[in-house]
């Protein structure tokens, strides 16, 4: 990549940048989390800038409800692979440019590996649980985290960095119950919102390359389109919050979210392709690498696949009756939300009976079992979670941190599971909740031929009393 290239010309007569400046954009290595509204004009304005290497994390497939605002995709894009597209589109935007892709979801478990040997992290994730982690590794790792939400017609930015000033966790530093922040499935958003703010964001990402002004550190830049206006408020560095000072504190109080993909491994569900060509890195962090694609499996409706599936892991479905009757997960077993929030001793009595069921069947338990929480499509899944894992005190664990009373010193301050796990009080097996991301629709997506209909699920009087 030629600092002198005519490419950069108008952009090399800016005072602070010139020829030396082009050449630290050239060196620099930038990753986009996520390649939605906010990462595709922060994509696009990094790669036509000529950042030198452009990573992409994103484990979502093109939606035709994306494209008022995920501007990288085209209609024909539609069902393809997010990193996909947006490589394709960057690469066309600027040749110049290495793209690297990451089709996976970054979790406490991946995103160490993912965001190290970046430079600067564009934080554009619809998650509250990535974001977090995000922010975790890039503590750690001391890389500046360029961070921005939207919802409806405004939106939010700042630039978080350890060594200089606040993180994410100072600005929240508790996870918002599920469902008290609406994501834009269910307030909307207008296209022109994430435009605004994923142009600033690229815009603090050369600021922070080139050593020029001064990036939002400290301040949470507040957008409101309606009236044109940006609104600065400070942040301080809390005292009160706990940074993360080892790999184990990352995702600290977040509940693990794996994808319907790791559902299917986990219970040996028969795989599909993810439409592409299915590639992995040795080392987990999702890198394109060469590899034939995957066949596709056959359509399988037979309830004989439910009870087989049964014996892999634990599927709760927690959507209404009138939901599941129309298709589940096969093996899945249906305790909907409602019952959850009327009777939750009762409903963690269930999943208590479940497991020693299972376990009674022969299944072979190493550890703790786990449990695969999934609704329509993340919402009620990650509220039944937030009920079910305090009632299951030492039992379970959610992901890889024990839930406990709460107490100094008692597992729910974080301690890892593993040779000190916490005490089994009821005789049966440790349960690990998982949140299953995108829920049935995502599953429905990736294994369109892979679902029991009419009436085929586990559901009777043991579900509605929630005793075994």
């Amino acid at each position: 990549m030629s600092a002198t290239s005519d490419r950069y010309a108008r952009q090399t007569r800016v005072p602070g940048v010139g020829e030396a400046g082009q050449r630290r954009l050239a060196e620099a290595r930038v990753l986009l989390v996520g390649a939605g509204g906010l990462g595709s004009p922060a994509g696009q304005y990094l790669a036509a800038a000529g950042i030198g290497t452009i990573g992409i994390v994103d484990d979502d497939r093109v939606e035709l409800s994306n494209l008022h605002r995920q501007v990288l995709h085209r209609t024909e894009d539609v069902g393809r692979p997010k990193v996909e597209s947006a490589a394709d589109a960057l690469r066309a935007l600027n040749p110049e440019v290495t793209i690297v892709t990451h089709d996976l979801r970054l979790t406490a478990a991946t995103v160490m590996d993912v965001v190290a040997g970046y430079d600067a992290v564009v934080d554009g994730a619809d998650s509250f649980a990535t974001r977090y982690v995000v922010s975790d590794a890039c503590t750690l790792l001391d890389i500046p985290h360029v961070w921005a939400a939207v919802l409806t017609d405004g939106g939010q930015m700042s630039v978080f960095h350890a060594s200089r000033g606040p993180v994410y966790r100072d600005l929240l530093p508790v996870m918002p119950p599920a469902g008290a922040v609406p994501n834009c499935a269910v307030a909307g958003v207008l296209g022109t919102v994430p435009g605004v703010l994923g142009t600033a964001m690229a815009g603090e990402v050369l600021k922070l390359v080139l050593g020029i002004g001064e990036p939002a550190v400290g301040r949470v830049l507040v957008y409101d389109m309606l009236t044109a206006e940006w609104e600065t408020v400070p942040l301080m560095c809390s005292p009160h919050v706990a940074r993360p000072q080892t790999a184990a504190d990352v995702g600290r109080g977040v509940p693990s979210q794996v994808t319907v993909a790791q559902v299917a491994e986990a219970v040996s569900a028969p795989r599909v392709s993810r439409a592409s060509d299915g590639r992995r890195d040795r080392r987990g962090t999702g890198e394109r690498s060469e590899g034939p694609a995957s066949a596709p499996v056959p359509r399988t409706t037979d309830p004989s696949l439910a009870e087989d599936v049964r014996t892999g892991a634990l599927i709760v479905d927690v959507r209404t009756p009138a939901e599941a009757a129309a298709g589940m997960i096969p093996g899945a077993r249906l305790l909907p939300l409602d019952r959850i929030e009327s009777a939750p001793e009762a409903a963690a009595g269930q999943l208590r009976a479940w497991a020693d069921a299972w376990a009674e069947e022969g299944a072979a338990l190493t550890g703790p079992a786990d449990v695969y929480v999934h609704c329509r499509a993340g919402a009620r899944s990650a509220r039944a979670l937030e009920l079910l894992a305090p009632l299951l005190e030492h039992e379970a664990v959610v992901g890889d941190r024990a839930v406990g009373s709460g107490r100094p010193g008692d597992a729910a301050d974080g301690a890892p599971v593993g040779d000190h796990a916490p005490v089994d009080d009821h005789g049966g097996p440790q349960l690990r909740l998982h949140d299953v991301v995108g829920g049935y629709e995502a599953w429905s997506r990736t294994f369109p031929d892979q679902h029991v209909v009419h009436g085929e699920f586990t559901e009777g009087p043991e579900a509605a009393s929630g005793t075994a």
